[in-house]
């Protein structure tokens, strides 16, 4: 049970009410009494305008991937901090990278406040501590050369908001993700974006317009930043980590679509790369065998297209 006193959270309720993602739509307060198609096509409407409210954030989320992607270029991680939905999405984000991208699971974090439990229950209080942050980055090891993001649709919460604050402290890039304007997260980081998505359907429910933005930027920052790494190879994702019998018929799909090679060689190279979609197609666009490839690709730092004009 929270220990607050009624004057703490008076001052609460009013940060609370000078916030857009909490303010009330009166003109939706009978919207339990509409039709079901009603309520979806409402909801759809409001769907509709996340995309334009990430849009407007675009030269800041540019300027934060490529500077996120010169640190991990150099062996810095990318890790992603917050409490709820935001700590959610940050894992989800995070845990979609080892398969999709060959990343190391260290390479891309999410913690949320809480730990891994808070994920399916609300751990409570947990996300009202700057201290549990500094905790986490601590027992993570944070370095100079680390990401930090900081997620939260209210942009005031203590967790992200201290996870900011104490890597930017200690040398690590930092960005604050939320999406109201003129927030502390965003104040906090050395890079702030501010997807301002409006009031909810549901006064309050930040999973909804926000957690779409949040989304959509967290899949931004990831897959722009594998794009630098050279993690791909045009739009076929060559770091594929064949790890079940859909992603092994993918890598086969990926390596002939950019090869044109036929299903024989496929097989052939796919095998004495060690299944390694990108050697692969090394090996057969280049005429070479794997141990040259692979000597051309860690020459070329992993970068597909620059080991092939080698």
């Amino acid at each position: 049970m929270s220990t607050r006193s009624a004057s703490a959270y008076a001052e609460l309720r009013a940060q609370l009410a000078t916030l857009t993602t909490e303010a009330f739509r009166p003109e939706l307060a009978e919207i339990d009494t509409l039709p079901t198609a009603e309520i979806a096509a409402l909801m759809n409407a409001e769907d509709q305008t996340v995309p334009a409210a990430v849009a407007r954030q675009l030269p800041a989320i540019a300027a934060a991937i490529d500077a996120t992607a010169e640190r991990m270029a150099r062996g810095g991680r990318l890790i992603y901090m917050g409490a709820g939905t935001a700590g959610r999405l940050g894992v989800l984000d995070a845990s979609e990278c080892p398969p999709t991208f060959n990343t190391d699971p260290s390479d891309v974090v999410g913690l949320i406040a809480g730990g891994p439990s808070a994920m399916v229950r609300s751990v409570e209080g947990a996300e009202d501590s700057k201290d549990l942050a500094v905790e986490d980055l601590t027992t993570l090891g944070l370095t100079a050369d680390d990401t930090v993001v900081g997620v939260s649709a209210s942009g005031r919460t203590p967790y992200a908001v201290g996870a900011v604050e104490h890597a930017r402290a200690a040398g690590a890039l930092t960005i604050g993700l939320s999406c109201n304007a003129d927030s502390a997260l965003a104040a906090a980081a050395e890079h702030g974006i501010e997807v301002v998505t409006g009031p909810e359907l549901l006064t309050g429910s930040t999973r909804l317009k926000a957690g779409t933005a949040q989304k959509l930027v967290l899949n931004m920052i990831s897959t722009i930043t594998m794009i630098r790494l050279g993690k791909t190879y045009g739009n076929l994702m060559v770091d594929v980590r064949a790890s079940n019998d859909k992603l092994q018929a993918r890598s086969r799909r990926i390596v002939a679509l950019a090869t044109g090679a036929p299903d024989e060689q496929i097989e052939t190279a796919l095998a004495d790369a060690d299944g390694e979609v990108k050697t692969a197609i090394l090996m057969i666009l280049a005429d070479i065998d794997a141990k040259t490839a692979e000597q051309r690709l860690q020459d070329s730092r992993g970068h597909l297209r620059a080991a092939l004009h080698a």
